[in-house]
């Protein structure tokens, strides 16, 4: 079982780019090495923000900034 859920987390990875110098970066907890997982918060004003979250519970983080900008996110 273990395996399946390292292949499954490989092929659905999130691999954030930036749109403007195309530099990417996967990302995984520190806690359990699982990889981030894309999603996003709505905040109290209705804006939605991009986020990256453990898949275990870990917690959260705002998504990368690279070039002054959010990468953007394309799942592996």
């Amino acid at each position: 079982m273990l395996f399946l859920n390292i292949v499954l987390s490989l092929i659905y990875m999130a691999t954030y780019e930036c749109p403007k110098c195309k530099m990417s970066a996967n990302i995984t907890c520190g806690k359990c090495e699982a990889p981030l997982k894309d999603s996003s918060l709505k905040l109290d004003n209705g804006q939605k923000v991009q986020i990256c979250e453990c898949p275990n519970g870990h917690g959260k983080i705002k998504s990368p900034l690279c070039c002054g900008q959010d990468m953007s996110c394309q799942v592996a």
